[in-house]
């Protein structure tokens, strides 16, 4: 995989809510050196915190490779981000509000920066390099403990200043709606019967849901899909609700933007066509008229996003940026 043309190395920074991913890569996009470090969390200062830890990754590549010296840096993280003005504008689970990572990081990385969003830059390689390629109008879309998405018009991602892609807060039918609410359920709107994406169809919520209803504890949400697979009536009924979430809100994406394909990648999608199977054959009862879109398991992995950080220093260094 070649991350645009010029010659110099790369340094990139995945920050997530658990786990922050550092590499030295390379222009045939070799990692070179990966770590893989606990976020830090400073409630006071939780912006500063990431940032001085990415400064000592980096002078601990320096070291290893000193040789290879990096000629820009590629930084994304969660939450909304303002790519464009280097803003940080919030992370619910990193706490911070409008934190100017670009000019912060290039102070203390002394290199010019690429900040973006973790799951818009993932996206951009997959869809620039796996199995969406083909296609120009997509949803890339991060099926794990939440849900998050990318969009792609025309070939070009949409951000709208960072706020595009929030699928896993759109509304879909609540499958529990009449249920006496209990636990985290306030995210359900009463008077709609509805429910955010997120708390039906992402794997932490398929585990929720399970546990709640059946008193049983499993350990994810490929452990409800076994049960069913065994017989659980209970665990087939979670899982289809996730699939009736899912395939809701991919609908309402053909409908809206006319999306050609629909990428699925985090944790649940490595349940493979256990999971796209019958999403697709949901898909295809809810839409009418419509183009199909095609349903494609991710095919880059968990160092998607690495790449896509080293993708965007790299095309800052091409005059892209």
């Amino acid at each position: 995989m070649v991350l645009g043309h010029a010659e110099s190395a790369v340094l990139a920074f995945d920050v997530g809510g658990t786990d922050v991913k550092a590499g030295l890569v390379d222009p045939s996009g070799n990692v070179l050196g990966m770590r893989r470090v606990p976020t830090p969390l400073d409630p006071l200062n939780p912006g500063e915190a990431v940032l001085d830890r990415l400064a000592g990754l980096a002078d601990e590549l320096a070291s290893e490779f000193p040789d290879i010296p990096a000629k820009a840096a590629g930084v994304i993280v969660p939450g909304i981000v303002d790519s464009v003005g280097g803003i940080g504008i919030y992370s619910a689970n990193l706490g911070w509000r409008n934190f100017p990572f670009t000019a912060e990081a290039e102070k203390r990385l002394g290199l010019p920066v690429a900040f973006d969003h973790d799951v818009r830059s993932a996206a951009a390689v997959e869809h620039a390099f796996g199995g969406s390629k083909e296609f120009n109008d997509v949803v890339v879309m991060v099926v794990g403990t939440g849900i998050a998405a990318a969009v792609f018009s025309g070939g070009v991602p949409v951000t709208a200043g960072g706020f595009a892609g929030e699928l896993g807060h759109a509304q879909v039918p609540d499958p529990d709606a009449g249920a006496e609410p209990t636990g985290t359920e306030a995210t359900r709107t009463e008077a709609t019967g509805a429910a955010i994406l997120e708390a039906v169809g992402s794997a932490g919520a398929i585990a929720k849901r399970y546990s709640r209803k059946s008193g049983n504890t499993v350990d994810g949400a490929r452990d409800v899909l076994l049960r069913s697979q065994k017989g659980d009536a209970v665990a087939a009924r979670v899982w289809a609700d996730a699939v009736d979430a899912l395939a809701f809100t991919i609908c309402q994406c053909v409908n809206i933007i006319g999306t050609e394909a629909v990428v699925i990648g985090g944790g649940l999608a490595e349940a493979g066509e256990d999971l796209l199977e019958p999403l697709r054959a949901r898909v295809d009862q809810i839409l009418d008229f419509q183009r199909r879109p095609r349903l494609i398991q991710a095919q880059l992995g968990q160092d998607a996003g690495l790449l896509g950080a080293a993708l965007n220093a790299r095309a800052l260094l091409d005059g892209a940026r």
